[in-house]
């Protein structure tokens, strides 16, 4: 298959424009790679290495003036970076543009082997001067100034899905009985196209191309911002032949016809100026930067839309090019199976020198007969899973699989040399990073465990981790330890913390940048930012965010917070709000020394106007509603809790007589009736007989206040266990209660009465049992007996009420 063509020939239906393939042939000849032309184009597919090994040849044996690529224009600047010998791939320019309607971003990454980066870095060791030609991404989002209509998300604008997913592709891949795409290009063009003469292999790239684009309408093309950026395209060539003799086009095939046509024809296509017209007249930001980029990211599989997937592995091939391009893939995956028989038996997988052996030989085997002149990486695939799965392949055996995956992605993050177009912000980043030894050179998860108690330095690391999680959440997960502000897990001392680096963690630090130029000084000035959208009144928001700043490091931001959470702790007027405030505010009081304040009065001071201000709004929980009694339940703890500490600020009288006053208001809430009693008898202001006697007011009261009697044995458990287990009396009333009550209304009942007995623990609940055992002149082996299931309940009561209403048919009873 020399030529594709063949392949196609049997339906020239496809070919709208081009009248047949020997026309194609013309066209190619004459105005798309003639050598003594004034101009000339290289089509390519977007990161192929076959491409840039042919690009190479073509810029020694051509000796251009001026080479033109397909990128953005905004690009230009950077060019110089790109090039400079510090800027090690893979690496990627980022594009923002932000107008009233929202932001968009687009990604244009180039790796070591992509065409694009391989004639710029040629061009500069050869003094050619180069250029970017393409339109910015935001005249071909598709939005030109529109609202968005979904949520828009970052991609790259070397886009092949076009290219990828065009009927004659889908045809050629069912006659050549390739799985895909991309099997079917390394076939053709990544191990066939190295053996062949250049100007063959790029009219096999010029004619797949344009055969690909002739099953799509105008309008698609259109719509699909192609005609639109070949115009653009145009025009710049048009200058460059103005000024140059010798001028080497490089871009997508997928667009070489189309600029090739304009060209010739001086064709404007329709809609183009109009699309042009309305993304030109809308105001807008835009900003270009160089960053780093990764292999993961660039891989195909992970969701990128240009390129060939297996960076790494083609990565591999690249430099087997350079060095000799006989046989890349032949020693590239000798390598990566020398590689993978490591990585297996580090990870103690059972796989044998043997099964290597016949792995590298089934990979000949398969290139043999599928017609290739090496076998590539789906040939390695197959053959290691063959070879290296034994049995049947499930998630237990798939290892081998997944290994070759990471292997043929790679990890490697590439690098920018120092330039005017740094970002403070990501540098400040990577300068912390590096002082605290993260890893950011490599992808893949890193951990990170630190003791917050012993070691100061673990300390910093913390709030580098929470600095930057506020900025930027993807870059590192707490997994284990202290959750200051979910107020989980605050008995351990230590995190866990798990991370990652990659371009687009970069990217969101870009966006930051806006806020200020160091980390602390954008999670500072977005803090402030954030404090002016909560209300006034919200104390626990506040006290939340000061939190926050303290776990940070921000002491000096924290400190600017103290005044606002002051005025909102006098005009919140929720006792929910102000027992949060109260409980966030006495930790960060009781644990000043590792949140690195001083013993500053005024912490004291604030921990005791949100103590006041709680214990005034108690005379507000008879009018709860019952999804608020649990969060109720947990402020009235902490009340008692400080009201029975040592601290000075606490030593008042006003929360035992608001309490007081509780318990005397008919319309409080069993449940909370049951925690005010418990409190009440803890701190000496009312008898253990008294939560027995309310007890016995619910168990021997009206129906609904019986109903209400597992509520308020709820409450009082949160609070005073010991009064149920040490206390006869108690447990005696409720026995009665249970013997007393009707079928229904006992299941009825269960449920918070089960509910109520949590609280309790395992051995709590067997000396429980044992009393109700001698409470019932019972064996403690009886209570051993395993209970009735419960669906055996529900059929033994249905056969008890089947039979009698016989015997009540037969008047038996």
């Amino acid at each position: 298959m020399d030529r594709l063509g063949q392949v196609q020939s049997a339906d020239p239906a496809v070919l709208s424009d081009v009248t047949d393939l020997n026309q194609l042939q013309s066209i190619f000849d004459t105005s798309v790679f003639n050598l003594n032309n004034r101009t000339v184009y290289f089509p390519i597919r977007h990161h192929s290495p076959a491409c840039a090994h042919h690009l190479l040849r073509v810029i020694g044996e051509y000796k251009p003036d001026m080479i033109l690529i397909e990128g953005p224009e905004s690009g230009n600047p950077l060019i110089s970076v790109l090039t400079d010998e510090a800027t090690l791939p893979p690496v990627s320019l980022y594009y923002t543009c932000e107008d009233e309607y929202g932001r968009e971003a687009c990604y244009y990454p180039m790796l070591r082997y992509s065409p694009e980066y391989v004639a710029l870095k040629e061009a500069h060791r050869l003094g050619i001067p180069t250029q970017f030609i393409d339109l910015d991404y935001r005249h071909v989002s598709g939005r030109a100034g529109n609202p968005p209509q979904t949520e828009q998300k970052e991609i790259s604008i070397q886009d092949e899905t076009l290219l990828a997913g065009s009927d004659f592709i889908n045809r050629l891949c069912e006659k050549t009985n390739c799985r895909s795409f991309d099997e079917l290009w390394e076939k053709v063009f990544e191990i066939g196209g190295l053996e062949k003469e250049t100007p063959v292999f790029v009219q096999d790239v010029f004619t797949y191309c344009t055969l690909s684009r002739m099953c799509y309408t105008p309008e698609r093309l259109i719509a699909n911002g192609d005609l639109l950026r070949e115009a653009h395209m145009v025009k710049r060539i048009k200058e460059a032949e103005k000024k140059y003799q010798r001028v080497l086009v490089i871009t997508g095939g997928f667009h070489t016809y189309g600029l090739v046509n304009s060209i010739h024809q001086e064709v404007e296509p329709k809609g183009a100026t109009t699309q042009q017209a309305t993304a030109d007249a809308v105001d807008f930001q835009q900003q270009m930067y160089p960053m780093v980029y990764t292999f993961a990211e660039a891989d195909r599989l992970n969701g990128y839309a240009s390129g060939m997937p297996y960076v790494y592995f083609y990565d591999q091939i690249w430099g087997q090019i350079l060095r000799s391009p006989s046989s890349p893939y032949r020693v590239t995956t000798l390598n990566v199976l020398s590689r993978l028989m490591r990585k297996l038996r580090e990870r103690e997988e059972h796989v044998s020198t043997s099964d290597a052996i016949e792995a590298y030989s089934m990979i000949q085997g398969l290139a043999e007969l599928r017609g290739k002149r090496e076998g590539g990486v789906y040939e390695l695939m197959d053959a290691a899973l063959s070879s290296f799965i034994k049995g049947e392949l499930t998630l237990a055996t798939d290892k081998p699989l997944q290994e070759l995956q990471l292997l043929l992605t790679g990890d490697a993050i590439g690098s920018v040399a120092p330039n005017a177009f740094h970002i403070p912000i990501v540098e400040d980043f990577k300068t912390r990073c590096t002082e605290h030894k993260l890893q950011i050179r490599t992808t893949g998860q890193h951990k990170k465990v630190l003791d917050l108690y012993a070691k100061p330095e673990h300390r910093l690391i913390s709030q580098l981790f929470q600095c930057i999680s506020y900025l930027v959440p993807e870059f590192a997960k707490r997994q284990a330890g202290p959750d200051w502000i979910a107020q989980r897990d605050m008995n351990l001392v230590r995190e866990t913390w798990e991370y990652m680096y990659s371009s687009r963690i970069e990217a969101r630090l870009i966006e930051n940048s806006l806020y200020g130029g160091t980390l602390a000084g954008a999670a500072t000035r977005k803090m402030e930012e954030q404090m002016q959208d909560i209300p006034d009144h919200h104390s626990g928001e506040l006290a939340s965010l000061m939190l926050q700043a303290l776990l940070m490091g921000l002491q000096e931001t924290a400190m600017h917070l103290y005044a606002k959470v002051r005025a909102a702790l006098r005009t919140d007027g929720h006792f929910l709000s102000l027992c949060n405030s109260l409980t966030i505010l006495n930790r960060i009081y009781q644990h000043r020394r590792l949140l690195g304040l001083s013993d500053d009065a005024h912490l004291s001071d604030l921990v005791s106007e949100a103590y006041s201000n709680a214990v005034d709004k108690l005379q507000q929980l008879s009018r709860t509603n019952a999804d608020e009694h649990e969060g109720i339940i947990q402020g009235l703890k902490l009340l008692a809790m400080l009201a029975e500490s040592s601290e000075e600020q606490f030593q008042d009288t006003v929360f035992r007589i608001h309490l007081n006053e509780l318990l005397s208001d008919p319309k409080l809430p069993a449940q909370l009736e049951g925690v005010c009693i418990a409190i009440a008898s803890g701190l000496g202001d009312r008898s253990r007989e008294e939560i027995v006697e309310r007890a016995r007011g619910y168990i021997r009261g009206t129906p609904e206040q019986t109903r209400q009697t597992a509520l308020f044995l709820q409450g009082v458990f949160t609070v005073a266990r010991d009064a149920f287990l040490y206390e006869d009396q108690l447990l005696s009333e409720l026995n009665g209660l249970i013997e007393q009550l009707s079928y229904d209304d006992f299941i009825a009942m269960i449920p918070e009465l089960r509910l109520a007995f949590t609280y309790f623990t395992p051995m709590e609940t067997n000396l429980i049992a044992e009393r109700v055992t001698n409470l019932h002149q019972m064996m403690p082996d009886e209570m051993t007996t395993p209970v009735l299931d419960e669906q055996m309940l529900v059929q033994y009561r249905t056969r008890d009420e089947a039979l009698r209403k016989e015997f009540a048919a037969w008047k038996l009873i």
